[in-house]
C-alpha cells in the first residue's frame, strides 16, 4: 500500500459498512481510531438519506490499548442488537485491530453468547484487499451466511415465481447513480415483462434473503461489487447471471437480449408465451433514448472527432470507453482501469475502441498521462478531475470515487435508455460547444467590457524574451505553460518590462502557485 493524498478506492474496512447500511434491518460495526468512523455519514449526507446509517463505531482510545478490545466489542455487539434488533450485525477488523493483535473471530464469538442478533465478522484480508474487494466479499457473505440458515432450518425456496423475476445484485452506497439506476433498471424490467425479486443490498430486507433462489437470473450491473454474490448463485442455486453493465444503447439492448436469454433458460416458456423483446429495444431507443438522434445533428458536432482520456474503475471506465467510440464518434487516446486484477477483462471489453491502454493506481502516474496527452477532456474519477483543474481541462465524474457535487438531487441514472441521454449530455457538454470555436479566437471572446478595456493583442507593444527565460519555459509542464505564459506577459505589461527575463518568469510561476 502506498501513501498518497488522493486515493482511488480506500481501505477495507470502509467497504463492509457500504454493503452492511444499504440493508433493512442490518448494522455494521466498526474497531477503530477517531477518523476511521467516517462511514457513520456516508449515506444520509451524499445520497440524501432522512435515516441515520447504521454503522456503529467502536473508537480504539487508551483505555482499550490497555485493557483490551474484547469488552467494548461485546458491549456495542449487545447494546445494539437490544435497541435496534439487526439481523445481522457485521462486526468489521479494520489495520489497526491487526496491529493490536486481536482475534475478531474470538471477540465475535464473545458477542454472539449476549446478543440477540446474529453476528457475521467480515472475512476480509485488510492488508491485501481495497474497499470494493471488501464490499463484495461482504455482500457474498451475508447472502451465504442466510441461505446455509435457511437450508439448515428447512425454509430455503427454491421453486421459481410464476412471473420471470430477477435479484439486482450489487448497488452498494454510496453512489452517485446507483439509486436511480436501481429505479431506471426496475422499470425497464418492468416494461419488458420481467419483475424486480428482490435488490441487494441496495434497499433489500435481510430476512427474504432465502428467497433469491425463486427469481430466474441475476443481474450484475457493477461488477465491482456483486459479481462474487452472483457466482455463487450460480454454483449453488443454477441461477444464472447477466454481468452487462446496461449503459449505453448498444450494451443496453445487449443487456435486454441476456435477460431473455437467460428467462427462458432456466424455465423455457410455452410457444405462446415467448416474447420478442427486438420491438422493445427499437421503440426506446427511438423513442426514449434521444443519445443517437442527437449524436447526428448539426448543434452536437462539436464532439465529433475529438479525443479523450478515460481512466476509472472496470465498469465505468469501460463502458465511457466503448460508448462515445460506438456512438459518438469520440475516441479514447489513453482509456483503461485501476483496477489491476480487471485489467484483462477491461481490455478485452474496450479493444478496438481506444488508442493505448492505462492501466494504474498511482494518481500521479495518471495525471502525467493527462499532462503528456493534452485531451479536450477528461471522463475519470474525481481525482482526475482535480488533476485537469490546473490545466483547465474540462473533466466529466464518471466513475467512483465521487464528490457529494456528484449526487444529483434530480434523477440522473447512467444505465437504461433513459441513462444514455444523461452519459451522451455530460459527453457532449464537457468539449467547447461549437458555436464557441469561432467566438474563443476574437479579441475579448463573449466579455465586451474588457475587450472595451484593454488593448487588443495587435496594440500591444511587443515583448522579448532572453534565451534564459525561453529555455525556463520550455521545461515547465506542458498544462500550465500556457497559462504561465499570460501571467508573465501580464506582469511584465503591467511593470512596464519589456525584457522577459528569468527572474519574471519564476515570480509569474509563483503567483500561478498561490491561486
Amino acid at each position: 500500500m502506498k501513501p498518497a493524498h488522493r486515493m482511488h478506492a480506500g481501505p477495507a474496512h470502509t467497504g463492509t459498512p457500504r454493503v452492511a447500511s444499504p440493508f433493512k434491518n442490518a448494522h455494521a460495526t466498526t474497531h477503530a481510531p477517531l477518523g476511521d468512523d467516517h462511514s457513520n455519514a456516508m449515506r444520509p449526507t451524499p445520497e440524501r438519506d432522512r435515516d441515520f446509517t447504521p454503522v456503529t463505531a467502536s473508537t480504539v482510545d487508551r483505555h482499550v490499548l490497555a485493557r483490551g478490545s474484547q469488552e467494548k466489542v461485546v458491549e456495542n455487539t449487545t447494546r445494539k442488537g437490544k435497541e435496534e434488533r439487526p439481523d445481522p450485525i457485521a462486526p468489521t477488523p479494520t489495520r489497526t485491530s491487526s496491529i493490536l493483535q486481536e482475534d475478531p473471530q474470538n471477540l465475535v464469538r464473545g458477542a454472539s453468547i449476549t446478543s440477540d442478533s446474529d453476528a457475521i465478522p467480515a472475512d476480509v484480508n485488510h492488508h491485501r484487499v481495497d474497499e470494493p474487494q471488501a464490499a463484495d466479499g461482504t455482500s457474498e457473505q451475508v447472502v451465504r451466511h442466510h441461505l446455509n440458515k435457511a437450508r439448515g432450518q428447512g425454509t430455503l425456496g427454491r421453486s421459481l415465481a410464476n412471473i420471470p423475476s430477477a435479484n439486482t445484485t450489487g448497488t452498494p452506497t454510496p453512489g452517485s447513480h446507483n439509486q436511480h439506476d436501481c429505479r431506471e433498471s426496475e422499470r425497464s424490467s418492468r416494461d419488458i415483462g420481467t419483475r424486480t425479486h428482490q435488490i441487494i443490498p441496495e434497499g433489500g430486507f435481510v430476512g427474504n434473503l432465502h428467497n433469491p433462489p425463486k427469481a430466474r437470473f441475476n443481474p450484475v450491473p457493477h461488477r465491482e461489487v456483486g459479481l462474487m454474490t452472483a457466482v455463487y448463485s450460480d454454483e449453488e442455486s443454477g441461477m444464472p447471471c447477466v454481468s452487462t453493465t446496461p449503459a449505453g444503447i448498444v450494451d443496453t439492448a445487449e443487456c435486454i437480449r441476456q435477460t431473455q436469454e437467460r428467462v427462458g433458460k432456466r424455465a423455457p416458456a410455452l410457444p405462446e408465451e415467448e416474447v420478442d423483446h427486438e420491438p422493445y429495444i427499437d421503440r426506446q431507443t427511438r423513442s426514449v433514448s434521444q443519445a443517437a438522434r442527437s449524436s447526428r445533428s448539426t448543434d452536437r458536432q462539436n464532439s465529433t472527432g475529438k479525443r479523450a482520456v478515460i481512466p476509472g474503475d472496470a465498469t465505468h471506465a469501460t463502458a465511457m470507453t466503448k460508448i462515445p467510440s460506438r456512438e459518438m464518434g469520440t475516441r479514447a487516446c489513453r482509456a483503461g482501469t485501476h483496477r489491476k486484477h480487471d485489467a484483462e477483462w477491461s481490455n478485452e471489453q474496450v479493444r478496438g475502441s481506444r488508442d493505448k491502454a492505462l492501466v494504474t493506481d498511482d494518481h500521479t502516474e495518471a495525471g502525467d498521462v493527462i499532462g503528456r496527452e493534452e485531451p479536450p477532456a477528461i471522463f475519470g474519477t474525481q481525482t482526475e478531475r482535480h488533476v485537469g483543474k490546473r490545466p483547465d481541462t474540462p473533466c466529466g465524474v464518471t466513475s467512483p470515487p465521487v464528490h457529494i457535487q456528484n449526487f444529483p438531487s434530480g434523477y440522473r441514472p447512467s444505465s437504461g435508455h433513459e441513462g444514455t441521454n444523461q452519459i451522451a449530455d455530460s459527453v457532449h457538454n464537457s468539449y467547447t460547444l461549437g458555436t464557441e470555436d469561432h467566438l474563443l479566437d476574437i479579441p475579448g471572446g463573449h466579455d465586451t467590457e474588457r475587450a472595451a478595456t484593454e488593448p487588443s493583442p495587435v496594440e500591444q507593444d511587443p515583448l522579448i524574451r532572453s534565451p534564459e527565460s525561453q529555455l525556463g519555459s520550455s521545461q515547465i509542464p506542458r498544462p500550465v505553460r500556457g497559462k504561465i505564459k499570460g501571467k508573465t506577459e501580464k506582469s511584465a505589461r503591467q511593470n512596464g518590462i519589456t525584457n522577459i527575463t528569468l527572474e519574471a518568469t519564476y515570480a509569474a510561476r509563483e503567483i500561478l502557485g498561490t491561486r
